[in-house]
């Protein structure tokens, strides 16, 4: 099992941080390793909302589709695939911290199977770590806008 939680507090309101955030089409903004997002169910965000992205990681391309489990706005927002060798729950949870900052976390739950599997170790220290990069880039981005 591969659970890596990371957060980091960053300097706006939480339904600011959550709106961005929560929205798939910002993922190549903020996620590093993220290249494409497509859409496979009309928008807007909503619980069984489906995307698909393609991502690059530890020099291989993965390609998944994440499926909506929950949504709250501003709060949790849950997603999950099943596909591949790897499959994963991403959840996002805001703490508003005040009225103008917010805790947000990060949370990459899976189990490994294959190959995958021993690998395991090594890939939550690899995940921890790009999260750990794609957060100070959400923070930085939405620190850097202007206030609304």
């Amino acid at each position: 099992m591969v659970d890596v939680r990371t957060e980091i507090v960053i300097n706006r309101p939480a339904a600011e941080v959550a709106a961005y955030a929560a929205d798939p089409d910002r993922a190549p903004d903020w996620y590093a390793n993220i290249r494409q997002v497509e859409w496979r169910t009309p928008k807007p965000l909503a619980v069984g909302s489906e995307v698909a992205f393609v991502a690059q990681f530890l020099g291989r391309r993965l390609a998944y589709t994440y499926r909506v489990e929950e949504w709250e706005p501003e709060r949790r927002f849950v997603m999950r695939t099943a596909e591949g060798p790897f499959p994963m729950e991403t959840t996002y949870g805001w703490e508003p911290l005040g009225a103008s900052a917010t805790r947000m976390s990060l949370r990459n739950a899976g189990e490994p199977a294959g190959f995958s599997r021993l690998a395991a170790p090594f890939m939550a220290r690899m995940m921890r770590r790009e999260n750990r990069k794609d957060l100070r880039r959400l923070k930085e981005i939405l620190e850097a806008a202007p206030v609304s």
